[in-house]
C-alpha cells in the first residue's frame, strides 16, 4: 500500500511538473498579443475536427473512425462511437463534424467521411442524431460524392443563412472539378436536410461554386458574412508545387482549378486572396469571435500540415477583402497542424497531425492543445 502510494505521488508530481513546464512557456504576437500553451488531449490518432456543444464539451473525430467527446471539467474523453463504415485509406476516413444551429434540441450531428462502395471509395455526408453520449438514426444527407485515398475535402459547416456548406475535393480526378455534372472539387450548399435551397445558382444542384481542388478550411466572417475558404494546391503530379490558396467564396463563382492555379489569371475564373508557394498545406479555417483575445477579433487562423505552422490573417477592418498583414505562429514546433476551433472559453483549440505517416511524431502525439491569455 505504501509502495502504491509513493507510485502514485511520483506519477502526480510527474503530470504536475508536465503542467507546469506549459503553464510557464509563453508566448506574444507581434502585436503584444500574451499567451501559454496548454495541452488538452494527447495520445490520440489524427484528429481532424473539433465542435464544441452549448455546455461547453469539446467533441472531436479521429480519422480512424472514432468520435469521442472530453466533458467539461474532465481529464479523459469518451468514446462516442467508432463508424465501422468508415474506410480509412490514405487521407481518406472520418473527417468532417458540424452540429445543426439548434442542436441543443434537434441534436443533429452532421459527420462526413469515407467508405467503400462496391470496391470504390466515396465520401457522403451522414446525419445522426447524438444524445446521451450515442449516435443514432443516421440518414444520408449527401449519399455519394467522389472519393479518393488523397483530395477529399469534407470540412462542414452551417452559414449564417442555416444552410450547410460542404467542401469537396477533386479525388485525385482534376478535370471533374470544372464539370458542373459532378460534386467533386466544389463547394456544395444544402439545407439541414439535404434537399437543395430555392436560391442556390442552380435550383436544382448543390454546387455553389466550382473549381476547387481540396478545400479543407471553410468559416464566415462575423460581420460581413463573407465565406473564406482554405485549399490544397498542387502536388507535383497535377501541377507545379505550392499555389496553397485562401479565397473568398461567392454563389456561382468559378475559382479556376485546374485551368489556373498559382498566380494565374483567366476572364471568368476567379483569383485568391491569398496564394502560398512552397506549400504550406492549409488544412482548417477558422475566423475568431470571442472576447479573451481582443486583438484576435475578426482574425482567420488556419492549420498547416506541411507548412508545420499556424497562419493568422489580419484583414483591413474597414474591407475584410483585403489582407492588412499576416503572422506565421509556431514554426515547426508542434509540427504539422491541423484544426483550429474556439472554445465557448474564448481560448484557441488546435490538433496536431504527426500520426498521418507523414511526419515523425512526438511520443505524446496526437494531441488537441490552446492557447490561454496570459495578463
Amino acid at each position: 500500500m505504501k509502495l502504491r502510494t509513493i507510485q502514485s505521488t511520483l506519477a502526480a508530481l510527474i503530470l504536475l511538473f508536465g503542467n507546469v513546464i506549459a503553464l510557464q512557456q509563453s508566448y506574444s504576437t507581434t502585436d503584444g498579443v500574451k499567451f501559454r500553451i496548454e495541452i488538452v488531449l494527447d495520445h490520440l490518432e489524427i484528429p481532424w475536427s473539433i465542435v464544441f456543444d452549448q455546455d461547453g464539451n469539446m467533441y472531436f473525430t479521429e480519422r480512424p473512425g472514432r468520435l469521442q467527446v472530453l466533458r467539461k471539467g474532465q481529464l479523459k474523453p469518451i468514446l462516442i462511437a467508432e463508424l465501422k463504415e468508415v474506410a480509412h485509406r490514405g487521407e481518406g476516413g472520418l473527417m468532417g463534424l458540424a452540429f445543426h444551429p439548434k442542436f441543443s434540441s434537434n441534436k443533429f450531428a452532421y459527420l462526413s467521411y469515407t467508405a467503400s462502395l462496391k470496391g470504390d471509395l466515396v465520401n457522403k455526408v451522414v446525419r445522426f442524431t447524438l444524445e446521451n453520449n450515442r449516435l443514432m438514426d443516421g440518414v444520408d444527407i449527401i449519399p455519394r460524392l467522389p472519393g479518393s485515398s488523397v483530395h477529399n475535402g469534407c470540412r462542414l459547416r452551417f452559414g449564417p443563412d442555416g444552410k450547410l456548406y460542404v467542401t469537396t475535393g477533386d479525388a485525385a480526378d482534376r478535370e471533374i472539378a470544372q464539370d458542373k455534372k459532378s460534386l467533386g472539387g466544389k463547394i456544395l450548399r444544402l439545407n439541414d436536410d439535404g434537399s437543395i435551397p430555392s436560391d442556390n445558382p442552380d435550383p436544382k444542384s448543390a454546387i455553389y461554386a466550382v473549381g476547387v481542388r481540396n478545400p479543407q478550411g471553410i468559416d464566415f466572417h462575423p460581420q460581413t458574412g463573407l465565406l473564406f475558404e482554405t485549399e490544397h494546391g498542387p502536388s507535383g503530379f497535377d501541377g507545379p508545387g505550392g499555389g496553397d490558396e485562401v479565397n473568398i467564396i461567392e454563389s456561382g463563382r468559378n475559382y479556376g482549378w485546374p485551368e489556373i492555379h498559382h498566380k494565374v489569371k483567366r476572364v471568368g475564373m476567379e483569383s485568391p486572396l491569398l496564394e502560398y508557394t512552397p506549400a504550406v498545406a492549409p488544412a482548417s479555417g477558422m475566423f475568431y469571435r470571442g472576447s479573451a483575445f481582443p486583438k484576435f477579433k475578426n482574425n482567420f487562423f488556419f492549420g498547416c500540415l506541411r507548412g508545420q505552422k499556424l497562419i493568422r490573417v489580419i484583414l483591413d477592418e474597414k474591407d475584410p477583402r483585403k489582407v492588412a498583414r499576416e503572422e506565421h505562429l509556431f514554426e515547426a514546433e508542434f509540427k504539422r497542424i491541423r484544426e483550429i476551433a474556439e472554445g465557448p472559453d474564448g481560448y484557441l483549440y488546435f490538433s496536431t497531425s504527426n500520426r498521418d505517416g507523414r511526419a515523425r511524431p512526438f511520443e505524446n502525439d496526437d494531441r488537441i492543445l490552446r492557447l490561454v491569455p496570459l495578463p
